[in-house]
């Protein structure tokens, strides 16, 4: 019960905010009480609290309150299936989707060659294709993981930077080796470099090459031009698989420059074999703040959609030869 209820009654707590309904709890017997839609849902939250952790799920704060979440959404998967599906077993914990979004996309990796992963910051895209990377490695289902990231400032200059080329382009790619460095033993990842069975390298590294049995993830996608997207995709080889992710909202390219990743999808929708995750605020990770973050910039653009809208429907037509 405590595992169930938490320390202090902090798991109890959340399901009290969750749900209007008045739930009491004596030895190892809970009883509900409320309107009979919500003691019907906190009866299926129960079942499924008690399933992932009788799979070996630890129970939290946020596990709960996502488990309510989808049960509200009634979807026809078990909150439970999602929360204890294991990606990958690394350095004392397994890593596991969070929501729903996320099995999804990581059933997806699993069952095509190609996926495309976007979506908002912190939904895991970059983390889940990782952790399958690395699983496929182990499994000898490739022979190598190559990391790959446009290197376009975010209101930097490349150029300015001191150092050498590498020196220059390694805080572009220090988020792919901050996630390696969570699924693989620190000490062996200079080696699994050196040896070429871990890549990270810029995607401008990739133009000619052609990648046979490796596990490829494109990472920032959204910073790539059509022509270098095209470049990219038509690097697959035998035995690969590839991972594309990206923010269509956090665009650095230079104003009037089209994002690749905006427009692949109507160029390749409908191809076999290719799969498009779409992610949400609220397949969010990270901090609560940062979906709510990601929800308002979200309402502020729409809003100034609308407003462009508004004043160029408000101009008066011009007349011919008007000057």
């Amino acid at each position: 019960m405590v595992a169930l209820l938490g320390t202090g009654d902090e798991l109890l707590h959340v399901i009290e905010r969750e749900f209007a309904a008045d739930i009491h709890v004596r030895g190892n017997e809970i009883t509900v009480s409320g309107p009979p839609s919500e003691t019907a849902l906190v009866a299926k939250l129960f079942d499924e609290l008690l399933e992932s952790q009788r799979r070996g799920a630890d129970l939290s704060p946020d596990a709960v309150e996502r488990v309510a979440a989808m049960l509200r959404a009634e979807h026809t998967v078990r909150p439970a299936d999602v929360l204890t599906q294991g990606i990958l077993s690394a350095r004392g914990r397994t890593i596991r989707p969070k929501t729903l979004n996320q099995k999804t996309y990581a059933d997806a990796i699993d069952k095509h060659t190609i996926v495309f992963a976007i979506g908002p910051a912190g939904t895991g895209k970059t983390y889940l294709a990782m952790a399958k990377a690395v699983k496929a490695l182990q499994a000898k289902e490739v022979n190598r993981i190559i990391l790959t990231r446009p290197a376009v400032e975010a209101g930097e200059r490349l150029g300015f930077l001191p150092g050498t080329l590498y020196e220059k382009i390694d805080p572009y790619l220090r988020p792919l080796y901050d996630a390696l460095h969570d699924m693989v033993d620190p000490e062996s990842i200079p080696k699994l470099i050196a040896a070429g069975t871990i890549e990270i390298a810029p995607l401008a590294f990739m133009r000619g090459r052609s990648l046979n049995d490796s596990f490829i993830i494109l990472d920032e996608a959204q910073n790539t031009t059509p022509e270098q997207m095209k470049m990219f995709l038509t690097r697959l080889g035998f035995g690969s698989k590839i991972v594309v992710t990206g923010d269509v909202t956090q665009v650095d390219l230079p104003t009037g420059q089209v994002s690749g990743l905006r427009v692949v999808q109507d160029i390749l929708d409908g191809i076999p074999d290719i799969h498009f995750a779409k992610l949400t605020s609220q397949d969010v990770v990270r901090h609560k703040l940062v979906g709510k973050i990601v929800d308002a910039y979200e309402r502020y653009d729409a809003k100034g959609e609308a407003r462009g809208k508004g004043q160029a429907a408000s101009r008066p037509p011009r007349h011919r030869g008007s000057r």
